[in-house]
């Protein structure tokens, strides 16, 4: 399964493991918040984190502290379980937008 991380928005995070998406108010504590939706995620699909492919993180446009919370956590993640960490640009639109190089 992959964890997807969303915390590009300023007043809430998103979290979703397989067809589990859950959303949450996060205006203060968002490192907290997240990490405390994980587990629900994780709680609610059945499964732990050794369960676990990959981790997935929206790296913008948004919030600078946020994105870097979700980045920090899916990093730290992805080295503590050995598993490929992957970033996203998605727009506001909720599209993943292409990479350009």
């Amino acid at each position: 399964m992959i964890l997807y991380i969303d915390t590009s928005n300023s007043e809430k995070i998103k979290v979703r493991i397989g067809e589990m998406e859950i959303e949450k108010d996060s205006r203060e504590r968002k490192s907290q918040t997240l990490l405390e939706t994980i587990d629900e995620a994780l709680t609610a699909q059945g499964c732990s984190l050794q369960d676990m492919e990959g981790v997935e993180v929206n790296l913008g446009p948004g919030s600078f502290t946020g994105l870097r919370v979700g980045v920090s956590v899916a990093n730290a993640l992805g080295y503590s379980l050995g598993i490929p960490v992957n970033g996203q640009n998605v727009g506001k639109a909720g599209t993943v937008a292409p990479e350009y190089y």
